[in-house]
């Protein structure tokens, strides 16, 4: 279970391998061009294809809104990515965020889109929903 009662969630699409490396405790930051609404307090990582599940949920620490470079400065112990990619992915922008992992949850069933918001398509970055929203049992992991 998730510390602090989810307000607002915010569904993630991340690459296989940084969703395995957040669920695991390796990265505990999750790299955005831009930040999540202020009110989201938790968010739910879809590992995209060929996972297509969803396979955890944290709550936000903080959001750190820099340059790539100070990101990277910052974060780059915990960042769960080479420099190379991390400079790659952040080419042609001046600023980034780090989305801090607060307490994670792995999710054991992992479920799928359908199973957990009734929805079939992932979302191209993020999509938020509330509580009420979700599924009953992808709920009650969250409260």
């Amino acid at each position: 279970m998730v510390e602090g009662r989810p307000v607002r969630l915010a569904l993630l699409s991340v690459h296989p391998e940084y969703a395995s490396a957040l669920v695991s405790g390796r990265k505990t930051v999750e790299f955005r061009k831009r930040p999540l609404a202020p009110d989201v307090t938790h968010v739910v990582i879809y590992a995209t294809q060929p996972v297509a599940r969803v396979v955890g949920v944290f709550s936000i620490r903080e959001q750190v809104m820099e340059s790539p470079r100070q990101l990277w400065n910052m974060f780059h112990n915990v960042a769960g990515i080479s420099k190379a990619k991390f400079m790659d992915y952040y080419r042609g922008c001046s600023t980034g965020v780090g989305i801090r992992v607060g307490e994670m949850t792995g999710l054991p069933d992992n479920f799928t889109l359908q199973e957990a918001f009734g929805i079939s398509r992932p979302p191209q970055s993020f999509q938020y929903f509330t509580l009420r929203q979700t599924a009953p049992k992808l709920a009650g992991v969250l409260v």
